[in-house]
């Protein structure tokens, strides 16, 4: 029997087994999918003995997605523009890695909004920790110019010196011009979580035609998309992410490119919504 597990410190509230697990049964796949609590002191001797432990693969979680890439033996050009990762396999005998964050975050506003158009388009992203680096790398690849606008200005400037040309770092004050012509903007901040307020903007400056989305999952529809739909904006939550990220590592695990379902949505949907 396969064995893969997702490692973080607390890792409790972590619902990818439910999400892994679900699809080996309905694949009929001989797998299992843990959680397995690391301690920061305990993860490179984790990952370095991860064959030992009897996996084939882990994902990796809060705190490790920088720290693990010490243990690594291979990254891709992802993890080295990113500077984390999220899933971790074995390949000709050696531990490699990947992150499938933004690619998460792409493939789940891709399905919801199948029309919708990156490439040359203006994308505003909010925040600018690892969450926005792995969805500014994936928007970036797919054609879209990035703004980033963050709390501490100085952040956002850090973060948009690493893509080069093809982000901007924006003040608040620049919110209303930048927004004019936006198709997309996004919330990468915690702000939002378990009912909290979530950014203050001001959407009404954005087209009829944008998408808001919000990476935050719990609550399943943050306080900051209620006020997205108040001004007739399409939006987006952070759940279809969490799946859609899952899927890459899956495949290198277990050997089948599984897919996202509305059954699947649900249950964890449904999950979330139990506490």
């Amino acid at each position: 029997m396969k064995k893969a597990c997702v490692i973080g410190y607390p890792i409790a509230h972590s619902r990818s087994p439910i999400i892994h697990n679900y699809w080996l049964k309905h694949y009929g796949l001989d797998g299992l999918y843990e959680k397995r609590e690391v301690k920061p002191e305990a993860l490179a001797y984790f990952l370095t003995n991860l064959k030992v432990e009897g996996y084939v693969g882990c994902n990796v979680t809060i705190p490790h997605k920088e720290a693990a890439i010490a243990s690594v033996a291979h990254i891709d050009e992802i993890v080295r523009k990113t500077g984390s990762l999220n899933t971790v396999y074995f390949e000709d005998g050696e531990l490699c890695a990947t992150s499938t964050d933004g690619e998460g975050f792409y493939r789940n506003v891709q399905a919801a909004f199948p029309d919708i158009q990156l490439a040359g388009k203006k994308a505003i992203v909010l925040g600018a920790g690892g969450a926005a680096r792995a969805i500014i790398e994936r928007l970036i690849r797919a054609g879209a110019e990035v703004r980033i606008l963050n709390r501490t200005p100085a952040r956002a400037q850090e973060l948009a010196s690493l893509f080069g040309s093809q982000a901007k770092a924006i003040n608040l004050d620049r919110f209303v011009t930048e927004s004019s012509n936006t198709a997309l903007l996004v919330n990468t901040t915690s702000q939002g979580m378990k009912g909290q307020s979530g950014p203050e903007l001001e959407l009404s400056a954005l087209p009829k035609t944008a998408v808001v989305a919000d990476i935050v999952y719990v609550p399943l529809k943050t306080n900051f998309l209620k006020q997205a739909e108040v001004h007739g904006l399409r939006t987006i939550g952070g759940l279809g992410m969490l799946l859609h990220q899952a899927v890459v590592g899956f495949e290198k695990w277990f050997g089948v490119r599984p897919e996202v379902t509305p059954e699947l949505y649900q249950m964890v949907a449904n999950d979330v919504a139990r506490g």
